[in-house]
């Protein structure tokens, strides 16, 4: 059985610096144990026996740097994940979102693309998706293949149908998809307001000024420093009295954005007030 300790503090450091140089992809800001973790799994499952071999791959082999981007950044998520944060905004933000005249939504982070499909439904369901525009962007090229293609598992309708129900939903869910075998393919008109595309919180900068900004469960593999710098790029972005939306473990308390915003209720929500 390999050793699932394959690479040392110092290795990971070294990694980290040839990834940067060579491929422009900066992860040095991001949580050391969660990425020592996922690096000794890649070497579990990928079968390196050390850290030597994984490094060679890396820097031989372009095309690895894809598998290697996947695993270790976080793809896990699924529609109306935390219902009542869905709730939430079907109840106290999009009634103040349709005062606008057109609504711009980022989903930053957006992994294969489940909470971008939530809040397509969302919009449809209050009227407002004919005027607004959901950028979807994630650091990843991969996941944002997937989500462009809005595929899933049959298997995971009967949560994610549950999910829609505790956020409020009351129509059939099972409306916005089409099901074939074991997959179901949701409908393209979901897509017609999406704009998916790759963009890195660490190094890329504001491209739009935005009502709604969604970044979920990302921030918590960040350190302390880079989570101030990305809530710059986030208020860099957003429209006064726009809204930042963060994930279950995630706040703005004790950040340099503290007294500019204000939260909305007691799910991750805060209204720029400043």
């Amino acid at each position: 059985m390999l050793d699932p300790n394959i690479i040392k503090d110092d290795e990971l450091e070294v990694l980290l610096a040839d990834v940067s140089s060579l491929y422009g992809y900066d992860f040095t800001q991001y949580s050391r144990a969660s990425l020592k973790r996922r690096l000794n799994r890649i070497c579990v499952i990928d079968k390196f026996t050390s850290f030597a071999e994984l490094r060679y791959t890396l820097i031989h082999h372009p095309e690895y740097l894809q598998r290697f981007i996947e695993e270790i950044t976080v793809n896990v998520t699924e529609m109306f994940r935390d219902p009542f944060f869905y709730k939430a905004l079907r109840e106290k933000v999009f009634p103040q979102l349709g005062t606008y005249p057109f609504i711009r939504i980022w989903l930053a982070g957006c992994a294969t693309g489940e909470e971008a499909y939530s809040i397509a439904i969302l919009l449809k369901e209050a009227n407002l998706y004919n005027r607004s525009l959901i950028y979807a962007t994630d650091i990843n090229p991969g996941v944002l293949e997937k989500a462009r293609k809005g595929i899933f598992p049959i298997s995971q309708m009967k949560q994610y149908s549950e999910n829609y129900i505790l956020s409020g939903g009351a129509a059939d869910f099972s409306q916005y998809y089409t099901a074939n075998y074991d997959m179901v393919k949701f409908h393209a008109d979901l897509k017609e307001k999406m704009i998916f595309s790759t963009h890195n919180l660490v190094s890329d900068s504001s491209f739009n000024e935005f009502q709604l900004i969604i970044c979920r469960n990302v921030l918590i593999y960040f350190d302390k420093e880079l989570q101030n710098k990305v809530f710059k790029l986030f208020d860099d972005s957003l429209d006064n009295f726009g809204f930042l939306a963060l994930g279950a473990k995630e706040t703005i308390r004790f950040s340099n954005l503290e007294n500019r915003y204000k939260q909305v209720m007691t799910e991750k929500i805060w209204k720029k007030i400043k």
